[in-house]
């Protein structure tokens, strides 16, 4: 690869538009801007949490997510291309079965929350669940490959099941959801 990002102000957004893959100039709030927005927050987000002390099997399947994400961004930003496939979506499902293997049952909803590295990581599937609106929105008005969409609905699972995995990696159990814990306390 070249200097591609030899020069980093260009100007050329000054107007409130910004180039596309394809060479084609769109506003910055327009759809597809926006759900390229949500995944690149998503891949930040995901940087964030691997800055904390996590299980090498958790920190390379994180790293490995990073990497889809980036595809991911280049697949929105040139409309009509194809990157993310098949084999990513049954990656991120066999990924789902390893972590959740050794997790017990869930019976009760669980908080956001617990360790810092399982917090981050449940912050990063409501990111997820975010960037999946906007690449469903964007497919309601152009064409937006299926793969994508269905990428970001199991990443938001995976998240789910690490946000646990990382909990109990970190010596915490769940942190239980309690139907009407304040109701009637003074």
């Amino acid at each position: 690869m070249g200097n591609r990002l030899s020069k980093i102000v260009t100007r050329t957004g000054d107007a409130g538009t910004t180039g596309l893959g394809d060479g084609s100039r769109v506003a910055k709030d327009c759809l597809r801007i926006e759900a390229m927005g949500d995944v690149d927050e998503l891949n930040s987000s995901l940087g964030v949490l691997l800055t904390e002390d996590l299980p090498e099997t958790i920190r390379d399947a994180l790293l490995g997510v990073q990497h889809d994400l980036f595809d991911l961004g280049g697949e929105l930003c040139i409309p009509d291309s194809n990157i993310i496939g098949a084999a990513h979506i049954l990656r991120l499902e066999e990924l789902v079965k390893q972590f959740n293997k050794n997790l017990t049952p869930l019976k009760e909803f669980i908080l956001p929350g617990g360790t810092p590295a399982a917090a981050l990581a449940h912050l990063s599937r409501t990111i997820c669940r975010r960037a999946e609106r906007r690449v469903v929105h964007l497919s309601n008005h152009e064409n937006v490959s299926d793969f994508a969409r269905k990428y970001l609905n199991r990443l938001s699972d995976l998240l789910f099941v690490l946000g646990r995995a990382l909990n109990k990696a970190g010596g915490r159990g769940d942190v239980l959801w309690v139907h009407g814990k304040n109701l009637g306390k003074t």
